[in-house]
């Protein structure tokens, strides 16, 4: 579980979401709220896993060391923290078999974090914990699931020399019958439904304000291109995951439809841990990437994820639908080999993303659809803390998907990918937040952000005075406000997703658009000084008590 500490967002008080200060002569308030993210309130959610790690719920299915985050719970909630998000693991709920869900551990973990007045985003956690950066507890899909897999491999992501990743279902078997009558659509629906049945009181509430909806490894919208557990290692291109029996068949069945039955699927994209330039595929100048044959395979895999995304996402509105909360999905921020012609690392993700050919709006209208926020991560990076060899453009990356997002008139949230303690971290993220500043008329502005994670070492100082300085820049410097309704920042019912746009017509518009001008540095920074003012206040208050 990922015990995601949401940092208030209360970006800014004064609009439809971003309130006004009541004194409309002052700067506007900025609050970030996890839970009602609008494009009027750019919210904080500060995603954390404690020394629990991402363990709260064990694997036996049981809340451990709860004192112990009790007294995390309460040291978040007097820095001023919104609430905590938490991985709902399906691989703990509905581990003894079908339709067997036990959310016992789960009701007592909300029930706590209610008691402490924090909010709570819950993700529909379809994956496995265990083998992503950071990550040290294992949690596996559901073993029932699992064993489906011993007589049948294929229905797991699969490279071109046949290795499999377990980490989650591959796409291709979204709608085959195989787990005993159900398809895997029909199991991540079921689970949600069962998640709403069981936390009818907390959803009604108020407490539960954000669902985000796991749609593939990470959580995240891709396939598991890079993955430690299949030895890649930063900043290799990653592979293509399309090479078991059912998307190897449908990419057959799609070439020769159009008349080309000779093509096949990529055999020159080298491996993980490849440069661009040493594969035929990702060659910059003259590629298999930029040749009808190649463009017609990229154009194929990322609709293939997109098709995905968008038939999970309806079976979560049609779940939620009524209920007072927000949608989420959260794509990656696969920043290497960014500032190359080939994006080789995006491409091979699912992203078919390229100078000329923009691979997030489709993304963005896809969301739309389900009136889902866009949850985007790398946003405490930047381009000169990166290895020259990996030629990134984190900044790039994140103005370009957040001006997707923001164009297309949907909200935006984000997350850090790496933990950070530092100011030039911080700064980097409150910039992303308000590109233009904190001024009345700065839009655009995130709608929130979640920090990760939550952790003894964030907990500890200095760390900890630095992160209540972050917080306190996150509200725009102003007093922290626990009621949305205040600044316009209220929740409505889940309306039923749109099917007014073809998802097709999306995924022609590839045309790539200006992205939003951004400040060179945020307008309300994290002074050198600060911190240690901070740190010293607290030590003195400490002593005084």
């Amino acid at each position: 579980m990922n015990p995601n500490l949401i940092n208030g967002t209360n970006l800014h008080k004064g609009s439809s979401v971003f309130v006004k200060s009541e004194e409309s002569n002052k700067r506007v308030q900025w609050r970030f709220s996890i839970q009602e993210r609008s494009l009027r309130t750019p919210q904080v959610t500060a995603s954390s896993t404690t020394e629990t790690k991402l363990g709260v719920i064990t694997n036996d299915n049981v809340l451990e060391n709860e004192e112990k985050l009790k007294k995390q719970l309460k040291k978040l909630k007097q820095s001023q923290v919104d609430g905590v998000m938490v991985d709902v693991w399906w691989g703990i709920v509905e581990s003894k078999g079908p339709k067997q869900y036990q959310w016992s551990a789960y009701r007592s973990l909300f029930e706590i974090v209610q008691s402490f007045g924090l909010k709570l985003q819950a993700i529909m956690s379809f994956h496995r914990c265990g083998g992503n950066i950071g990550d040290d507890v294992n949690i596996p899909i559901p073993k029932w699931v699992l064993e489906v897999g011993d007589s049948n491999p294929d229905i797991f992501y699969t490279n071109k020399s046949g290795n499999r990743n377990k980490e989650c279902l591959s796409l291709s078997v979204d709608n085959l019958s195989l787990f005993q009558g159900r398809t895997a659509v029909e199991m991540y629906r079921d689970y949600m439904k069962s998640f709403r049945e069981n936390m009818e009181d907390l959803i009604s509430s108020g407490v539960i304000i954000d669902i985000e909806v796991g749609l593939g490894p990470a959580g995240e919208l891709r396939y598991p291109s890079y993955s430690e557990t299949q030895g890649w290692v930063f900043p290799g291109i990653g592979e293509f995951q399309c090479y078991d029996k059912y998307l190897r068949s449908d990419y057959e069945e799609e070439v020769r439809r159009i008349g080309h039955p000779e093509w096949k699927l990529p055999e020159n994209a080298g491996e993980y841990n490849n440069l661009p330039e040493e594969t035929e595929f990702f060659e910059y100048s003259n590629g298999t990437y930029l040749k009808e044959e190649g463009q017609f395979f990229l154009s194929w895999y990322s609709r293939k994820l997109l098709l995905h995304g968008d038939q999970i996402l309806d079976e979560a509105n049609k779940v939620f639908l009524g209920c007072k909360l927000k949608l989420a999905a959260k794509v990656s921020g696969i920043h290497w080999w960014y500032k190359t012609e080939s994006h080789a690392a995006e491409l091979t993700a699912g992203y078919y993303n390229l100078k000329n050919r923009d691979g997030y709006r489709a993304m963005a209208k896809m969301m739309r659809r389900h009136h889902a926020i866009l949850n985007f991560t790398c946003l405490e990076m930047r381009n000169t803390e990166q290895p020259a060899i990996a030629k990134s453009g984190p900044q790039e990356l994140v103005q370009q998907v957040l001006s997707c997002g923001w164009s297309e008139g949907i909200e935006v949230a984000g997350e850090n990918a790496l933990p950070r303690f530092d100011r030039d971290g911080y700064n980097q993220i409150i910039l992303n937040a308000r590109p233009n500043g904190i001024n009345q008329d700065g839009k655009p502005r995130m709608f929130g952000f979640t920090y990760l994670r939550l952790s003894d070492k964030l907990l500890s100082e200095p760390n900890f005075s630095t992160f209540k300085t972050f917080l306190k820049r996150m509200h725009a410097n102003q007093e922290y406000c626990s009621e949305p309704e205040r600044y316009n920042h209220k929740l409505f019912p889940l309306e039923r997703s749109r099917n007014d746009e073809s998802l097709e017509k999306f995924m022609e518009e590839t045309e790539p658009i200006d992205p939003f001008p951004w400040l060179a540095e945020t307008d309300t920074s994290i002074r050198p000084y600060e911190s240690v003012l901070s740190r010293l206040r607290s030590t003195f208050l400490r002593k005084k008590s």
